[in-house]
């Protein structure tokens, strides 16, 4: 047997000229296996991927949570009631045109003397002062209270101005344009000029109603059987 015969082959065949049979290793299993299977995963995590970005653009997952969630509340608004009056609101009359009776409803003594001063000072005109009657006597907690008839709404929302948190009312029985001014418990002093004057701005430019909203919860459906 020659040296060049390779073994097992029982000396039958010989390596003549350049050309030597390779021995291919054998293939490895495993290897394909892992491969395929990296394959399946990466496939499957893309397909994932693309659905949930379909369901966020397709706005499921908001729709899902708020059935989970149950019954929502939901607020309605309707537009503001149209005002009694029409047109707009009474021009405020300038400080002299307004006639106030000046009446203190506290248990401390010289407020009604001493504010009525200030007020002629500020240009109105004062017709009497003196203690509250007995419906505002102790009775009135905020710092004024300025009651009028329909005639004298804008003398009201003019006297209004100096004194900070006061309240019109308007008597509908009341005739005349003159205005009383119930000094309440929460009196310290008249505005100062400067913020009257920016009262007065509000006053006279008093913002549109506002619109009525409601809030109704949704009761849940009744179950099927």
């Amino acid at each position: 047997m020659s040296m060049l015969t390779p073994s097992g082959m029982g000396g039958k065949y010989r390596i003549t000229g350049n050309a030597y049979p390779r021995m291919r290793r054998p293939r490895r299993r495993g290897r394909v296996v892992a491969v395929v299977v990296a394959s399946v995963v990466v496939l499957g995590l893309f397909g994932w991927g693309s659905l949930q970005l379909y369901h966020v653009f397709k706005g499921d997952n908001g729709s899902k949570s708020s059935a989970q969630a149950g019954p929502q509340s939901r607020t309605t608004c309707k537009p503001a009631p149209t005002p009694t009056h029409t047109g707009k609101p009474a021009p405020l009359p300038q400080p002299a045109g307004v006639t106030l009776n000046v009446f203190n409803a506290t248990p401390r003594g010289g407020l009604a003397k001493n504010t009525a001063d200030e007020l002629v000072r500020r240009g109105f005109k004062v017709s009497a002062f003196g203690n509250a009657p007995g419906t505002y006597d102790k009775k009135v907690t905020q710092s004024a209270v300025l009651v009028a008839g329909p005639a004298g709404e804008a003398a009201a929302r003019e006297a209004s101005t100096q004194v900070a948190g006061s309240t019109v009312t308007i008597d509908p029985h009341r005739k005349g344009t003159s205005v009383d001014l119930m000094i309440g418990n929460g009196f310290k002093s008249l505005a100062t000029l400067s913020d009257a004057a920016k009262a007065r701005v509000v006053a006279a430019n008093p913002p549109p109603p506002k619109p009525v909203c409601t809030t109704v919860s949704a009761s849940p459906s009744p179950s099927k059987k």
